[in-house]
Protein backbone atom coordinates (compact mmCIF):
# COMPACT_ATOMS: atom_id res chain seq x y z
CA UNK A 1 0.00 0.00 0.00
CA UNK A 2 1.20 3.07 -1.28
CA UNK A 3 1.92 5.25 2.49
CA UNK A 4 1.11 8.99 2.70
CA UNK A 5 1.29 11.84 5.64
CA UNK A 6 -1.99 12.43 7.46
CA UNK A 7 -0.72 15.84 8.33
CA UNK A 8 0.24 16.81 5.34
CA UNK A 9 -3.40 16.09 4.70
CA UNK A 10 -4.55 18.40 7.19
CA UNK A 11 -2.54 21.00 6.45
CA UNK A 12 -3.85 21.25 2.76
CA UNK A 13 -7.23 20.98 3.64
CA UNK A 14 -7.54 23.69 5.94
CA UNK A 15 -5.83 26.19 3.56
CA UNK A 16 -8.57 25.22 1.17
CA UNK A 17 -11.27 25.88 3.84
CA UNK A 18 -9.94 29.12 4.47
CA UNK A 19 -10.01 30.10 1.20
CA UNK A 20 -13.51 29.40 1.05
CA UNK A 21 -14.74 30.98 4.44
CA UNK A 22 -12.91 33.86 6.44
CA UNK A 23 -14.00 32.39 10.11
CA UNK A 24 -11.61 29.67 9.95
CA UNK A 25 -8.58 30.66 12.07
CA UNK A 26 -6.00 28.22 13.08
CA UNK A 27 -4.01 28.35 16.70
CA UNK A 28 -0.90 26.19 17.18
CA UNK A 29 1.98 25.95 19.72
CA UNK A 30 5.06 27.05 17.96
CA UNK A 31 4.72 23.50 15.75
CA UNK A 32 3.73 24.51 13.22
CA UNK A 33 6.17 23.37 10.82
CA UNK A 34 5.68 19.62 12.56
CA UNK A 35 1.36 19.73 12.83
CA UNK A 36 1.55 21.29 8.87
CA UNK A 37 -0.46 24.07 9.91
CA UNK A 38 2.65 26.49 8.60
CA UNK A 39 0.75 26.06 5.42
CA UNK A 40 -2.53 28.00 6.70
CA UNK A 41 0.20 30.60 8.17
CA UNK A 42 2.12 31.32 5.02
CA UNK A 43 -1.50 31.52 2.86
CA UNK A 44 -4.02 33.48 5.82
CA UNK A 45 -1.33 35.10 8.48
CA UNK A 46 -3.71 37.02 9.95
CA UNK A 47 -5.78 34.12 10.67
CA UNK A 48 -3.38 32.28 12.38
CA UNK A 49 -1.79 32.71 16.18
CA UNK A 50 1.24 30.91 17.45
CA UNK A 51 0.66 30.77 20.65
CA UNK A 52 3.78 29.98 21.80
CA UNK A 53 4.32 26.95 24.28
CA UNK A 54 1.65 27.55 26.12
CA UNK A 55 -0.86 24.89 25.28
CA UNK A 56 -3.35 26.29 27.87
CA UNK A 57 -3.60 29.96 27.22
CA UNK A 58 -3.62 28.54 23.22
CA UNK A 59 -6.93 26.14 24.40
CA UNK A 60 -8.37 28.97 26.50
CA UNK A 61 -8.29 31.58 23.00
CA UNK A 62 -9.33 29.33 21.05
CA UNK A 63 -12.64 29.27 22.98
CA UNK A 64 -12.80 32.69 23.16
CA UNK A 65 -12.64 32.82 19.58
CA UNK A 66 -14.92 30.65 19.11
CA UNK A 67 -18.25 32.49 21.15
CA UNK A 68 -17.60 35.32 18.77
CA UNK A 69 -18.30 33.25 15.38
CA UNK A 70 -14.70 32.30 14.18
CA UNK A 71 -14.34 28.54 14.14
CA UNK A 72 -10.77 27.88 15.66
CA UNK A 73 -8.74 24.56 14.49
CA UNK A 74 -5.79 24.22 17.31
CA UNK A 75 -2.78 22.19 16.72
CA UNK A 76 -0.13 20.66 19.28
CA UNK A 77 1.43 17.45 19.33
CA UNK A 78 -1.14 14.95 21.19
CA UNK A 79 0.71 14.64 24.15
CA UNK A 80 0.44 18.38 25.22
CA UNK A 81 -2.43 19.03 23.78
CA UNK A 82 -4.54 16.34 25.65
CA UNK A 83 -2.38 16.44 28.57
CA UNK A 84 -1.11 19.21 29.50
CA UNK A 85 -3.78 21.38 28.45
CA UNK A 86 -6.41 18.94 29.18
CA UNK A 87 -8.63 21.27 32.21
CA UNK A 88 -8.97 23.84 29.43
CA UNK A 89 -10.01 21.49 27.39
CA UNK A 90 -12.60 20.74 29.97
CA UNK A 91 -13.37 23.46 31.02
CA UNK A 92 -13.61 26.04 28.78
CA UNK A 93 -14.51 23.97 25.50
CA UNK A 94 -16.38 20.91 26.62
CA UNK A 95 -18.38 22.10 29.45
CA UNK A 96 -19.64 24.92 27.64
CA UNK A 97 -19.62 23.18 24.52
CA UNK A 98 -18.35 25.22 22.30
CA UNK A 99 -17.31 24.16 18.59
CA UNK A 100 -13.17 24.37 18.68
CA UNK A 101 -11.33 21.46 16.72
CA UNK A 102 -8.30 20.37 18.44
CA UNK A 103 -6.36 18.21 15.82
CA UNK A 104 -3.26 17.05 17.26
CA UNK A 105 -0.60 15.49 14.77
CA UNK A 106 2.16 13.16 16.61
CA UNK A 107 -0.06 10.28 18.53
CA UNK A 108 1.24 7.07 19.25
CA UNK A 109 4.11 4.75 18.98
CA UNK A 110 5.21 5.65 15.70
CA UNK A 111 6.52 9.21 17.11
CA UNK A 112 9.37 7.09 17.36
CA UNK A 113 12.85 8.54 18.40
CA UNK A 114 11.37 10.90 20.44
CA UNK A 115 10.47 8.52 23.11
CA UNK A 116 8.22 7.80 25.91
CA UNK A 117 7.69 11.27 26.94
CA UNK A 118 6.55 12.33 23.36
CA UNK A 119 4.51 9.37 22.74
CA UNK A 120 0.74 9.94 23.30
CA UNK A 121 -0.66 6.30 24.50
CA UNK A 122 -3.91 7.95 26.34
CA UNK A 123 -4.70 10.67 24.80
CA UNK A 124 -7.68 9.21 23.26
CA UNK A 125 -8.56 8.25 26.67
CA UNK A 126 -7.78 11.73 27.80
CA UNK A 127 -10.62 13.10 25.17
CA UNK A 128 -13.12 10.11 25.22
CA UNK A 129 -14.15 10.74 28.56
CA UNK A 130 -14.86 14.37 28.58
CA UNK A 131 -19.29 14.91 28.05
CA UNK A 132 -19.13 16.71 24.76
CA UNK A 133 -16.20 15.52 23.63
CA UNK A 134 -16.02 13.50 19.66
CA UNK A 135 -12.66 11.80 19.17
CA UNK A 136 -12.00 10.28 15.90
CA UNK A 137 -9.25 8.47 14.79
CA UNK A 138 -8.40 8.61 11.00
CA UNK A 139 -6.52 5.62 9.02
CA UNK A 140 -5.26 7.37 6.18
CA UNK A 141 -5.01 10.72 3.86
CA UNK A 142 -8.13 10.44 2.59
CA UNK A 143 -10.01 9.85 5.56
CA UNK A 144 -7.86 12.85 7.40
CA UNK A 145 -9.45 15.51 4.58
CA UNK A 146 -13.09 14.21 4.90
CA UNK A 147 -12.87 14.39 9.04
CA UNK A 148 -11.72 17.83 8.94
CA UNK A 149 -14.77 19.04 6.22
CA UNK A 150 -17.26 17.61 8.17
CA UNK A 151 -16.12 18.79 11.85
CA UNK A 152 -15.39 22.32 10.69
CA UNK A 153 -18.96 22.65 9.95
CA UNK A 154 -20.57 20.41 12.71
CA UNK A 155 -21.26 22.13 16.04
CA UNK A 156 -19.31 21.56 19.18
CA UNK A 157 -15.88 20.35 20.31
CA UNK A 158 -14.11 17.59 18.04
CA UNK A 159 -10.14 15.65 19.18
CA UNK A 160 -9.23 14.40 16.20
CA UNK A 161 -5.85 12.01 16.68
CA UNK A 162 -3.00 12.40 13.81
CA UNK A 163 0.50 10.76 13.65
CA UNK A 164 4.05 11.85 12.67
CA UNK A 165 4.29 8.68 10.13
CA UNK A 166 3.51 8.00 6.80
CA UNK A 167 0.12 5.26 6.49
CA UNK A 168 -1.17 3.19 3.94
CA UNK A 169 -4.07 4.70 2.09
CA UNK A 170 -6.98 2.62 2.15
CA UNK A 171 -9.81 4.64 0.96
CA UNK A 172 -10.61 6.15 -2.18
CA UNK A 173 -11.48 9.68 -2.68
CA UNK A 174 -13.96 9.39 -4.99
CA UNK A 175 -16.31 6.66 -3.53
CA UNK A 176 -15.13 7.45 0.86
CA UNK A 177 -17.88 9.40 2.82
CA UNK A 178 -17.29 10.14 6.93
CA UNK A 179 -20.08 9.94 8.74
CA UNK A 180 -19.96 10.97 12.58
CA UNK A 181 -20.57 8.14 14.57
CA UNK A 182 -20.22 5.31 12.27
CA UNK A 183 -18.00 2.36 11.49
CA UNK A 184 -16.90 1.01 8.08
CA UNK A 185 -16.93 -2.36 7.08
CA UNK A 186 -14.14 -2.90 4.89
CA UNK A 187 -14.24 -6.56 4.26
CA UNK A 188 -17.17 -9.35 5.28
CA UNK A 189 -16.51 -12.48 7.22
CA UNK A 190 -17.77 -14.99 9.15
CA UNK A 191 -15.34 -16.36 11.89
CA UNK A 192 -14.28 -13.28 13.92
CA UNK A 193 -14.70 -9.32 13.75
CA UNK A 194 -11.55 -7.31 13.57
CA UNK A 195 -12.28 -3.72 14.50
CA UNK A 196 -9.49 -1.18 13.99
CA UNK A 197 -8.14 2.55 13.25
CA UNK A 198 -5.39 4.71 12.36
CA UNK A 199 -2.69 2.16 11.02
CA UNK A 200 -4.47 -0.87 12.64
CA UNK A 201 -6.58 -0.85 10.48
CA UNK A 202 -4.40 -1.28 7.76
CA UNK A 203 -2.79 -4.38 9.20
CA UNK A 204 -6.07 -5.53 10.45
CA UNK A 205 -6.53 -6.25 6.34
CA UNK A 206 -3.24 -7.59 6.04
CA UNK A 207 -4.17 -9.93 8.74
CA UNK A 208 -7.41 -10.83 7.32
CA UNK A 209 -5.92 -11.47 4.27
CA UNK A 210 -3.22 -14.27 5.87
CA UNK A 211 -5.78 -15.86 7.75
CA UNK A 212 -8.24 -16.77 4.82
CA UNK A 213 -5.62 -18.50 3.48
CA UNK A 214 -6.12 -20.62 7.10
CA UNK A 215 -9.65 -20.81 6.01
CA UNK A 216 -10.28 -18.16 8.98
CA UNK A 217 -13.05 -15.93 7.90
CA UNK A 218 -12.31 -12.20 9.12
CA UNK A 219 -14.51 -9.39 9.18
CA UNK A 220 -12.73 -5.97 8.94
CA UNK A 221 -14.50 -2.88 10.49
CA UNK A 222 -12.70 0.67 10.72
CA UNK A 223 -13.77 2.40 13.52
CA UNK A 224 -12.16 6.03 13.49
CA UNK A 225 -14.84 7.32 15.81
CA UNK A 226 -14.08 6.40 18.97
CA UNK A 227 -17.25 8.53 20.12
CA UNK A 228 -19.83 7.93 19.38
CA UNK A 229 -19.04 4.82 18.55
CA UNK A 230 -21.81 2.74 16.18
CA UNK A 231 -22.89 0.80 18.69
CA UNK A 232 -25.24 -0.92 16.20
CA UNK A 233 -22.41 -1.84 13.91
CA UNK A 234 -20.62 -3.52 16.71
CA UNK A 235 -23.34 -5.40 18.25
CA UNK A 236 -24.43 -6.88 14.09
CA UNK A 237 -21.24 -7.81 13.75
CA UNK A 238 -20.46 -9.96 16.99
CA UNK A 239 -23.87 -11.37 16.32
CA UNK A 240 -22.62 -12.79 13.18
CA UNK A 241 -19.39 -13.94 14.20
CA UNK A 242 -19.48 -14.81 17.71
CA UNK A 243 -15.88 -13.55 18.77
CA UNK A 244 -14.78 -10.00 18.97
CA UNK A 245 -10.32 -8.62 18.32
CA UNK A 246 -10.20 -5.11 18.90
CA UNK A 247 -6.65 -3.07 17.51
CA UNK A 248 -5.25 0.25 17.87
CA UNK A 249 -2.13 2.54 18.34
CA UNK A 250 -2.91 3.59 21.48
CA UNK A 251 -3.05 1.77 25.76
CA UNK A 252 -5.98 -1.14 25.80
CA UNK A 253 -6.90 1.35 28.52
CA UNK A 254 -9.48 3.59 27.37
CA UNK A 255 -9.40 3.40 24.36
CA UNK A 256 -11.30 1.80 21.06
CA UNK A 257 -10.90 -1.65 22.75
CA UNK A 258 -12.15 -0.26 26.39
CA UNK A 259 -15.09 1.59 24.34
CA UNK A 260 -15.98 -1.85 22.28
CA UNK A 261 -15.64 -3.88 25.33
CA UNK A 262 -18.60 -1.32 26.99
CA UNK A 263 -21.25 -1.98 23.58
CA UNK A 264 -20.41 -6.02 23.81
CA UNK A 265 -20.78 -5.90 27.87
CA UNK A 266 -24.26 -4.22 27.42
CA UNK A 267 -25.37 -6.05 24.62
CA UNK A 268 -24.00 -8.86 23.07
CA UNK A 269 -21.27 -10.55 25.34
CA UNK A 270 -19.11 -12.57 22.68
CA UNK A 271 -15.57 -13.87 23.87
CA UNK A 272 -13.11 -10.57 23.17
CA UNK A 273 -9.47 -9.57 22.78
CA UNK A 274 -8.00 -6.32 22.89
CA UNK A 275 -4.39 -5.61 21.09
CA UNK A 276 -2.46 -2.04 22.07
CA UNK A 277 0.09 -1.43 23.89
CA UNK A 278 -0.17 -2.38 27.47
CA UNK A 279 -0.24 -0.43 30.85
CA UNK A 280 3.08 0.61 29.85
CA UNK A 281 5.19 4.01 28.02
CA UNK A 282 6.61 3.72 25.23
CA UNK A 283 10.12 3.59 24.45
CA UNK A 284 12.54 5.52 21.60
CA UNK A 285 12.78 3.54 18.16
CA UNK A 286 11.93 3.68 14.78
CA UNK A 287 8.29 4.23 14.27
CA UNK A 288 7.80 1.13 12.45
CA UNK A 289 9.80 -1.03 14.06
CA UNK A 290 8.11 0.04 17.84
CA UNK A 291 5.14 -0.92 15.98
CA UNK A 292 6.37 -4.30 15.60
CA UNK A 293 8.51 -4.18 19.15
CA UNK A 294 5.28 -3.77 20.90
CA UNK A 295 3.35 -5.98 18.53
CA UNK A 296 1.22 -3.43 16.96
CA UNK A 297 1.05 -5.50 13.34
CA UNK A 298 -0.38 -8.15 10.90
CA UNK A 299 0.78 -10.43 12.88
CA UNK A 300 -0.33 -9.41 16.67
CA UNK A 301 -3.67 -9.41 15.11
CA UNK A 302 -3.69 -13.14 14.04
CA UNK A 303 -2.07 -14.25 17.43
CA UNK A 304 -5.08 -12.30 18.78
CA UNK A 305 -7.72 -13.76 15.94
CA UNK A 306 -6.53 -17.38 17.14
CA UNK A 307 -6.77 -16.23 21.02
CA UNK A 308 -9.78 -15.46 20.65
CA UNK A 309 -11.54 -18.30 18.59
CA UNK A 310 -10.02 -21.07 20.96
CA UNK A 311 -12.21 -19.04 23.27
CA UNK A 312 -15.16 -19.16 21.38
CA UNK A 313 -14.66 -23.18 20.83
CA UNK A 314 -14.69 -24.00 24.51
Amino acid sequence: MEKVSLRDAYGDTLVKLGEKDERIVVLDADLSGSTKTAKFAKRFPERFFNMGIAETNMMNTAAGLATTGKIPFVSTFAIFGTGRAWEAVRQTICYPNLSVKIVCTHGGITVGEDGASHQALEDVANMRNIPNMRVIVPADDVETRAVIRKIAYTDGPFYVRLTREKFPRIFDEETFKFEIGKGHVLREGEDVTVIANGVMTSFALLAAEELEREGISVEVIHMSCVKPIDSELIVKSAQKTGAVVTAEEHSIIGGLGSAVAEVLVENYPVPMERLGTPDVFGRSGKGWELLHYFGLDDKGIIEKVKKVLERKRR
